[in-house]
């Protein structure tokens, strides 16, 4: 199923969503190129249905900066939570849902930002077909 502001790109006759792009894309640094198809994904340590993929880490920016794919199982969340000294940004790329940001409600969809504030609380649900976003924190997460 298609989801509204989905994009599907046929790349070398496979046909891909944004999301499979970047889930099979690559990291590239001076000197340093990173396949994000050989990254294990890694169940959050806290939220059950909660999938990530550290694709840009503190090791790679110097603290400053950390880029995390995120797969969210449908109608799973990842529950209210804060973060002390990180500003949050998220980047729907896939799927549908919600945020609860400082009590205010922002549907989510592809094609949606988010920026959460550092010490304020928020939470996603996912829809009834999943949720693909980039969590990106400044400073780094990890």
């Amino acid at each position: 199923m298609e989801t509204k502001g989905q994009i599907i790109y046929f790349i070398g006759g496979v046909k891909m969503d944004t999301f499979e792009l970047f889930n099979n894309g690559k990291l590239l640094l001076p000197g340093k190129e990173t396949s994000f198809a050989e990254m294990e994904w890694s169940k959050h340590p806290v939220f059950e249905g909660v999938g990530l993929k550290h694709i840009i880490t503190a090791k790679d920016t110097d603290g400053m900066f950390s880029c995390h794919l995120v797969r969210i199982a449908p109608d799973c969340s990842i529950g209210n939570h804060i973060h002390e000294t990180q500003l949050e940004t998220h980047e729907v790329i896939k799927g549908n849902g919600k945020c609860i940001n400082a009590d205010y409600v922002i549907p989510y969809e592809a094609g949606t930002v988010s920026i959460m504030q550092a010490g304020v609380p928020h939470e996603v649900t996912a829809g009834a077909e999943g949720l693909y976003l980039f969590a990106k924190f400044i400073p780094a997460l990890c």
